[in-house]
């Protein structure tokens, strides 16, 4: 198991990070009063408002302030505002000894993939996969998730069946991310070993024949082969060409994954959705997939 960051308590302080794509203070403010609301201190990084295209501000300025966050002692939490695009362009200048001395939450989805399999690859130190501020008010029960796992309160899913589920019980790590961040980050010094793990991906607005390319990948790369378990979340806003591909997301997941043995779970709430549960990467679960349930428990 991964090593688990403390769980905050009232009066810890929690950056504000924006590692991908720009962000202003009108958009953040709601959700900086909410964090607040929880009892937790907010500091914004120095160069959070800055801008440069699409980007958060240059690679160096996002690269520092992800240097700052990981660095500062007092922060007890690092909560990435927006997804987007940027976090592959700065992770190699970063330098991680002194959070590896000092673990504390990194916390986001979608780009932050990046962080998730970085750190857990390199480190053995779990992240929250979960909302971020951008979609705080998108929907309660997600959030509220995300409050509860920094504050250590626990946390089991129950999920409704779908019908290209596969049956079974297992137990294991829980990694994984954005599927096409996974994707991309196979060959790198990012890349993760999904050897007797349970493997979550999600994934928004591709196509369909780039899905089956990213999974033939996942395939070939023997990342499917030795997993003890799949969950699988959102697929959103999937594209299609003129010429239809014949299948639809998940089917073609299905076929990636149907000569294995291991528990599958589709539909799991989490992911570019609005009920974006949150989710421990690095710590163990136990999956249950039966015909009438899918229970995902934090253990």
């Amino acid at each position: 198991m991964a090593i688990l960051p403390p769980y905050l308590k009232p009066g810890d302080s929690v950056a504000l990070i924006a590692t991908a794509r720009k962000i202003s203070y009108e958009e953040l403010l709601p959700s900086i009063q909410l964090i607040q609301n929880w009892g937790l201190n907010v500091v914004t990084a120095p160069n959070i408002y800055k801008q440069e295209n699409q980007f958060a501000g240059s690679d160096n300025e996002r690269a520092a302030d992800l240097q700052w966050a990981l660095d500062n002692e007092n922060i007890k939490a690092v909560l990435c505002v927006r997804g987007g695009y940027g976090t592959v362009r700065i992770i190699d200048k970063i330098d991680f000894s002194k959070f590896c001395r000092n673990p504390r939450w990194i916390i986001g989805y979608s780009d932050v993939t990046v962080l998730h399999q970085h750190i857990y690859t390199n480190f053995n130190v779990a992240t929250l996969h979960a909302t971020m501020p951008i979609n705080f008010f998108k929907n309660e029960e997600a959030t509220e998730s995300l409050r509860k796992s920094l504050f250590g309160e626990e946390l089991n899913y129950k999920v409704n069946p779908h019908h290209l589920n596969r049956e079974g019980e297992t137990e294991g790590e829980l990694i994984g991310g954005n599927l096409s961040l996974i994707y991309a980050l196979c060959g790198s010094q990012s890349d993760i070993n999904t050897d007797g793990k349970i493997l979550f991906i999600e994934d928004l607005d591709e196509y369909l024949y780039h899905v089956d390319r990213m999974m033939l990948n996942l395939k070939r790369s023997g990342k499917l082969a030795k997993l003890k378990g799949l969950v699988v979340g959102g697929m959103t806003d999937m594209k299609d060409n003129t010429i239809p591909f014949g299948k639809n997301a998940e089917e073609i997941i299905y076929d990636a994954v149907k000569e294995y043995n291991y528990p599958v779970c589709f539909g799991f709430p989490a992911g570019h959705i609005d009920q974006n549960l949150a989710l421990v990467f690095g710590n163990i679960y136990s999956l249950s997939v039966s015909k009438n349930h899918i229970h995902l428990k934090f253990t």
